[in-house]
């Protein structure tokens, strides 16, 4: 008979005794089960004890949360949060520097439970903590360790939200971004510091002014450029947190960062810094896979960087302000060198050169011929339309050259009208990239493509107005179809033309001979791709199949935990190992794998290597990264848009494929897996 759904079977531990075996019936008083504990271990003082779990983050057990443990879970008996507060708050301040350096790290322990949290909390413990932080630099042995665990603690019991973050000095805010500043601080306490800096941004308009005081975007471009993925994530979240708390007065520049203190510094930042192609040498195009809170972050800069043209994207032409009229009198002069037509023009009088006007702007495709200013005057996209239409004209006037004369010398009813396509097609690219809508927590959608280019809308809405013309032409469309070809062409850039970057299909790995001190093993993959076989060879002979029978090891493919190469492999860095020739690091690859094994391999050459790390990546869920899927990816990206542009060139391109050739004779050459 099952036991009742209010008892659970639980083990509890106390330091030097035996565990104790308990039914605790989940009606009775917590307070009650804990005495009866004590009791079992003859404990005076039952109240200065309390539950809490012995594995994981060892949060305290209380009344609000006993309904979570589960039959047989581990308990500790442990010192209740109020003790134990108080205890810490004591032993922080302690003068032996080896006493409060064990108090930092259980402090930074207990931290993250938040009935701990408020007890330290309400005891004034973290107004100790930041006094210690902000007089940091005179404690001398142990210092940099204590202030990584004494930072770790202080972000832990800001998070709980129990104090409000306005409570944070301008001392201790100015010594937490001196660590930023510093070239050579602990990756410890520096990724700590831009966290605390990231969170002090986001939860007080207050102290982003503070925070933008002290530390510059040179200074944060700087930690782009390391070779450590979690410095590099926590300083674009650094950025974004500043990007998105800026004023509006500060960020209007698309150029510029809101990082604009000093100002000098700040005007120059993106021209002198090259903040985004660093992103993307550094990050999206460096030798690491993104993993996903970096690939959150990078959306979330390019959501914030497209949110820069909300501005112009709801802003209504003024029918009467020249400047703005000058803009389009400029996508005339471009398209139809208005200039010598206006100046043979010059005497024939304003009836004459108002119908020519008219005339020209039927032919730019706008909707109200004789006033265009008219066509920007509903928003979305408002005046951001007219910027994308003259970056075309002025940027790729060849492009927008051939799209208006093509479209004004085909018949009148299968033109393309190339004023209403570029208002319509901005005005679907700002809903599809969500310009103007803050960021999503759970996404992380970037595209490479965005950080490849200073004005990267800009670009989207050149390549998206060919690929709509080439749809006008290939559905022989009218104006009646205008809705249609917007849908199949313009209606969402990805599509077939997908702007991810994605990996090619994994390879499958072929069966590879591993060799190192003159010992030899074979290794292959399982046909479910659930297992790796693998097992010594009986001589150091590699050819022929080898049958999954004949190798009695096996690796579970969901206990792999990474596959490192080269100088990292456990067996290249052996006595001796790293005086091997060079060919031998690079052939070299190794499989880590729980608890804490590993699988050594030295390859017979260099495409193997690439074969099998990509398969095995692959495997794991991760991005195949060696240089023969690049060449691969290149290979395809290339081809794919050599043919579209000949297609844009129109240099006909078959749209039947060719036949398929005959059967062979026989399929001999297939490859038959054991």
């Amino acid at each position: 008979m099952p036991p009742p759904s209010d008892i659970v079977k639980v083990a509890v531990e106390w330091p030097g005794a035996n565990a104790q075996l308990l039914e605790i019936d989940q009606k009775r008083p917590l307070a009650s089960v804990i005495k009866e504990v004590c009791d079992g271990w003859s404990l005076p003082n039952p109240e200065f004890y309390t539950l809490r779990y012995a594995d994981g983050p060892q949060l305290y057990i209380t009344e609000q949360t006993r309904s979570d443990i589960k039959n047989g879970t581990i308990l500790q008996l442990a010192v209740s949060p109020s003790r134990a507060a108080r205890q810490l708050v004591d032993r922080i301040q302690s003068h032996s520097m080896e006493a409060r350096l064990e108090a930092m790290k259980e402090l930074a322990k207990l931290s993250a439970d938040v009935t701990f949290a408020t007890e330290f909390i309400n005891m004034d413990g973290i107004v100790v903590l930041t006094h210690l932080v902000e007089s940091g630099t005179k404690l001398l042995s142990h210092y940099g360790e204590m202030l990584a665990f004494a930072l770790t603690a202080f972000l832990e019991l800001m998070d709980h939200g129990v104090v409000s973050w306005d409570m944070v000095s301008l001392t201790f805010i100015k010594q937490i971004a001196g660590y930023v500043s510093q070239p050579t601080v602990d990756v410890s306490i520096l990724q700590r510091s831009l966290a605390i800096l990231e969170s002090m941004v986001l939860n007080s308009q207050s102290l982003y002014q503070k925070v933008a005081e002290e530390i510059t975007v040179g200074q944060l471009i700087s930690h782009l450029q390391v070779s450590n993925q979690e410095i590099q994530t926590y300083a674009i979240a650094l950025i974004n947190a500043l990007f998105l708390k800026a004023p509006e007065d500060k960020r209007q520049d698309p150029l510029l960062n809101p990082l604009e203190l000093p100002c000098t510094e700040m005007a120059n930042a993106f021209a002198q810094k090259h903040l985004r192609s660093i992103i993307l040498t550094h990050i999206i195009r460096g030798n690491r896979p993104i993993k996903t809170e970096m690939a959150h972050q990078l959306y979330v800069l390019q959501v914030l960087t497209f949110n820069l043209l909300e501005e112009r994207m709801m802003t209504k032409m003024d029918p009467n302000d020249q400047a703005q009229r000058d803009i389009i009198f400029e996508l005339r002069r471009i398209a139809f060198d208005a200039e010598a037509e206006s100046n043979s023009l010059s005497g024939g009088g304003m009836e004459k050169r108002k119908a020519m006007y008219i005339k020209d702007y039927k032919m730019l495709g706008f909707t109200n011929h004789i006033n265009p200013a008219l066509d920007f005057t509903q928003t979305p996209p408002g005046m951001l339309a007219l910027d994308n239409m003259l970056y075309l004209a002025k940027n790729h006037q060849d492009t927008y050259v051939r799209i208006v004369l093509k479209n004004s010398s085909r018949e009148d009813k299968h033109e393309c009208p190339f004023g209403r396509s570029a208002i319509e097609l901005t005005r679907m690219l700002c809903e599809i990239l969500q310009v103007g809508e803050l960021p999503n927590e759970g996404r992380n959608d970037y595209h490479p493509m965005f950080f490849t280019h200073d004005r990267a809308f800009e670009e989207l809405f050149a390549i998206c107005i060919q690929l709509l013309n080439k749809t006008w032409k290939e559905m022989r469309a009218t104006a009646e179809d205008f809705n249609k070809v917007l849908g199949a062409g313009g209606g969402n850039p990805w599509g077939s033309e997908s702007i991810a970057m994605g990996a090619p299909p994994a390879r499958q790995p072929e069966p590879c001979a591993s060799c190192l001190a003159e010992r030899f093993w074979y290794c292959r993959l399982a046909l479910n791709h659930k297992m790796l076989h693998y097992g010594d060879l009986e001589d150091n002979n590699a050819q022929g199949e080898v049958t999954f029978e004949s190798l009695q090891e096996k690796i579970p493919v969901a206990d792999i935990k990474a596959v490192v190469t080269g100088k990292d492999c456990p067996h290249m860095k052996e006595k001796g190992a790293l005086k091997q020739n060079k060919e031998a690091l690079e052939l070299a690859f190794s499989i880590l794998y729980d608890p804490d094994e590993t699988l050594n391999f030295i390859a017979p050459n260099k495409y193997e290597v690439a074969i099998w790390i990509d398969g095995l990546n692959a495997l794991l869920g991760k991005d195949m990264a060696s240089e023969l899927t690049k060449s691969d990816l290149d290979t395809l990206l290339s081809m794919e848009m050599k043919l579209r542009l000949l297609d844009l060139e129109n240099i006909h391109v078959p749209e039947v494929p060719p036949p398929v050739p005959k059967e062979p004779s026989s399929y001999d050459f297939v490859y038959h897996y054991g």
